[in-house]
């Protein structure tokens, strides 16, 4: 038996039914380069319930969006769209208009001096002029309706036509990700999960239609707010409890950061300012080069000259105190999440907690359980700046080769050798671009430090966001980033210079 007639019998095992149609359009695509030009019309007519029955995933959703989508912008149309609403205004109006104006009529008939006759005269013309405005309003709104219609069709129409043109491309390239698997369960036209497709439609395309023809019909998820309500009392009642339970531990807790960071303020704000400029200098040129040094320059001059030298070194105080923390944390619990499978699949949601909950939703319980002050946004800046030391420590950890690992142990090398003379020399890159990012995640968070009493530069942010002191606002935020570019510069060393 030949290959060519090995294949077909495969064809034909994998294809199910229509199998010669098959066995000609594989044979064409596989026999040409690029986009050989192939049409399925099962593909067309069906769209989604064919993909799904061909179990082609990957391209059943996009195709089910865009046909849910062509199908909103259809019916909208027919519905009138928001054309609709607008009639009912406008029809309101005038008959509210008409009303007033008989009323003004008989107050004029009245008393034809009076100013209740007159101001009932205003108001009919101002009603009017609105009906007018709500049924041009109306007009606009109609013809903008049919538009989305003839897009929704041209969108339908496009969809079906793309998915009969890429159907058997998709499917030959599926034919051979089988065939090298041999799985006979996906092998054949599933029925069964075409007529789920089918069932999904059936289910989603009359809802969209009753929406529209009804538009209180699933306007708004239901819900009850008692339900609300309990939770936020019986989370108030929980936060309340944890802190006066944590009092003792958060306020040694406070004391410390207090302490460090009051260091260090003082260190950088009572020394003189030409020792730490001249110190800051010499490290960009002895850690960077020369032109992170002349960098540098430009920065410090732009600071000095606008009056920002003592706000930015509160800055840096309080970015290098949550930094100094969150690498202190961060870099030994990388480690062992490189090392540890199962470590790492326990601090990975910890981790996306941290960085995708917004920072103003952290900052409630941190304030209930630290107050107001400078540490409160400490510890908010550690909550956010810590998860990318530990990623890319991790990251790094876990990449070093197995192979350097082995030569190491096979030369009798202990597992504190292993991490300190190979591991961690291995993962520097990643380690410090996690270094880097977690000082340039700290420094992103001193607007949002500033609103529980974090002073420095973002003070002066915070300040023209609420004046709307424009030219003031993007004087501190080009502080802010020359502050993190001459950071990240001087972090990162003569790798970047």
């Amino acid at each position: 038996m030949n290959e060519r007639t090995i294949r077909e019998e495969a064809i034909d095992r994998f294809a199910g039914i229509n199998s010669p149609y098959y066995r000609h359009a594989f044979q064409k695509i596989g026999s040409g380069r690029g986009y050989v030009p192939s049409f399925n019309a099962a593909a067309a007519f069906l769209g989604p319930i064919w993909l799904a029955g061909r179990r082609l995933w990957s391209a059943f959703w996009p195709f089910l969006i865009a046909d849910l989508l062509a199908v909103v912008l259809l019916v909208y149309a027919v519905t009138g769209g928001g054309s609709t609403d607008q009639h009912a205004r406008a029809e309101r109006l005038e008959r509210l208009a008409i009303t007033r104006l008989a009323e003004a009529k008989d107050a004029l008939a009245r008393d034809p001096e009076g100013s209740i006759a007159k101001s009932l005269s205003r108001s009919a013309a101002a009603l009017e002029q609105a009906a007018r405005e709500a049924g041009r309003i109306a007009d606009a709104s109609e013809a903008g309706a049919w538009f989305l219609g003839a897009l929704g069709l041209g969108l339908l129409v496009t969809a079906r036509l793309v998915a009969g043109g890429v159907a058997n491309h998709i499917a030959e390239k599926h034919f051979r990700a089988w065939r090298r698997e041999g799985d006979a369960r996906t092998a054949g036209f599933s029925f069964a999960h075409a007529v789920c497709a089918a069932c999904l439609l059936a289910v989603l395309l009359p809802t969209i239609v009753l929406h529209f023809v009804d538009r209180t019909l699933f306007a708004s998820v239901p819900s009850d707010p008692a339900w609300k309500s309990s939770a936020s009392t019986w989370l108030d009642g929980l936060i309340a409890s944890f802190s006066h339970a944590i009092a003792p531990a958060a306020s040694t807790l406070t004391t410390a950061i207090s302490a460090m960071l009051g260091l260090m303020e003082a260190i950088l704000t009572e020394t003189p300012w030409p020792v730490v400029m001249t110190i800051i200098l010499a490290l960009a040129w002895q850690l960077a080069g020369f032109r992170v040094f002349l960098l540098t320059v430009v920065a410090i001059s732009y600071l000095a000259i606008l009056g920002y030298w003592e706000k930015s070194m509160q800055t840096v105080a309080l970015l290098g105190t949550a930094s100094f923390i969150s690498i202190v944390i961060g870099m030994p619990l990388g480690v062992l999440c490189g090392y540890s499978r199962r470590v790492g699949a326990t601090v990975r949601p910890l981790l996306d907690f941290m960085q995708t909950m917004p920072a103003f939703v952290y900052l409630i319980p941190v304030i209930a359980l630290f107050g107001i002050g400078k540490p409160s946004g400490v510890i908010a800046t550690i909550i956010f700046g810590t998860p990318p030391v530990v990623r890319l420590t991790a990251l790094g950890i876990a990449s070093v080769p197995a192979t350097v690992r082995e030569a190491a142990v096979a030369f009798g090398a202990s597992r504190l050798f292993l991490l300190l003379k190979v591991d961690l020399p291995t993962a520097a890159p990643s380690i410090m671009a996690g270094v880097s990012q977690t000082i340039l995640m700290c420094l992103s968070m001193v607007v949002i430090a500033a609103l529980i009493g974090a002073k420095g530069l973002g003070e002066d942010v915070l300040y023209a966001l609420q004046y709307a002191a424009q030219g003031q606002g993007i004087l501190a935020g080009v502080a802010i980033l020359v502050c993190a570019i001459v950071l990240d510069r001087i972090v990162q060393g003569k790798r970047l210079s």
